[in-house]
């Protein structure tokens, strides 16, 4: 089964969630009043940092769909799907436990209206759950399947306009908020959950590891140049063919499709970089990802404490500072991780062990 792991995905999650923590620290602790934002340099780094959630939302999709398909074990006797649903629940209370801020919750009895608003974690949770009823469901249709994931990913964002703005004011903020973004939220569950369906099409097209990934990767560069530079002139034409006005308004702000030809351009290059970065540090980062957001996170936005580099440099720092401070950042939430996971897990679980049979022994 080893010999089945998609390498090129653990690093390209690696790539995608040190570009997490370097875009966080930056535009957390930039002070962007100094700085010239039409830059290129500035526009290119913008534009990237907005491609590392469509990466990991399309590769929750794909990974997930293709764990369940290689299982020899279908239906709801897949042992994956067990394991899913832990995974999805552990995300979702990490996400909440992430946005606690006790000194507050001790002094008022209450929670902000922040905690109540789903992050990346809990939307990536659902995206599990949604992985998880696509594939019960639909199971009976095989390997066409692949073709109704992708509609309904056309169909999330083809849609976009319609629900974007919509609040769901009736519902309690609690379930309004995971919805759209009119209420508040840094994520939710519409688009996101398009890349997590055209993630899971992959998985179904593409059930076992791909052969000959070269022609794999020169595929999927193509479709992703087309989608990234050729999509809102595609989509306009329809527009005006069928007299859309929802396609129009698409073709306006074409982020959806652009950013998901951005994501497959980047499998492609990576599926051509997998024999340089099979078990490597790449590959290694890339398995430990809510680990390094965790710990980014805490260190960062002061989760449970209120005390984080946010709280004393918010906005206020000029580029060069941030540069290299986002650098020694991401080297030194890297390194506390795999020196956690490597040297101190390994040691705790030793002790543990030995501790354990020590009282069993004594009983």
């Amino acid at each position: 089964m080893a010999a089945q792991r998609l390498y090129f995905i653990d690093a390209l999650r690696a790539f995608a969630i040190l570009m997490m923590l370097q875009g966080h620290f930056i535009s957390g602790l930039l002070d962007t009043s100094a700085v010239d934002t039409s830059h290129p340099v500035y526009r290119i780094w913008l534009y990237f940092r907005g491609i590392t959630a469509p990466v990991f939302f399309t590769i929750t999709g794909w990974v997930f769909l293709f764990l369940l398909e290689r299982n020899p074990i279908k239906g709801w006797k897949n042992p994956r799907l067990k394991k899913g649903l832990k995974r999805a629940v552990e995300l979702i209370l990490w996400g909440y436990a992430l946005r606690l801020s006790l000194p507050y919750f001790l002094t008022t009895g209450r929670i902000t209206k922040t905690f109540l608003r789903p992050d990346v974690l809990q939307i990536i949770g659902c995206g599990l759950l949604f992985s998880m009823l696509l594939y019960l469901v639909f199971s009976s249709l095989g390997r066409f399947r692949s073709v109704l994931f992708f509609s309904i990913g056309i169909g999330i964002f083809s849609t976009n306009p319609i629900y974007a703005q919509l609040s769901f004011e009736q519902l309690p903020l609690f379930i309004s908020a995971y919805l759209t973004k009119a209420n508040g939220a840094v994520f939710y569950l519409l688009p996101w959950l398009g890349y997590v369906s055209f993630g899971a099409g992959i998985a179904v097209l593409i059930p076992k590891r791909p052969q000959k990934l070269p022609y794999w990767a020169m595929g999927f560069l193509a479709l992703g140049y087309i989608l990234s530079f050729h999509s809102t002139a595609m989509i306009h034409t329809l527009s005006v063919t069928f007299s859309s006005a929802l396609l129009q308004q698409v073709s306006y702000n074409n982020f959806l499709f652009m950013h998901l030809g951005d994501v497959l351009m980047l499998f492609g290059v990576f599926m051509l970089l997998e024999p340089l970065v099979k078990q490597s540090l790449w590959q290694k980062i890339g398995t430990k990802t809510l680990s390094l957001y965790i710990v980014h996170y805490v260190i960062l936005y002061g989760s449970f404490t209120s005390i984080g580099l946010y709280k004393f440099y918010r906005q206020s720092l000029s580029w060069e500072i941030a540069v290299v401070g986002a650098l020694g950042f991401v080297v030194g939430v890297t390194a506390v991780v795999l020196l956690y996971s490597t040297t101190v897990k390994p040691w705790v679980k030793t002790v543990g062990h030995k501790i354990g049979k020590l009282c069993h022994h004594k009983l």
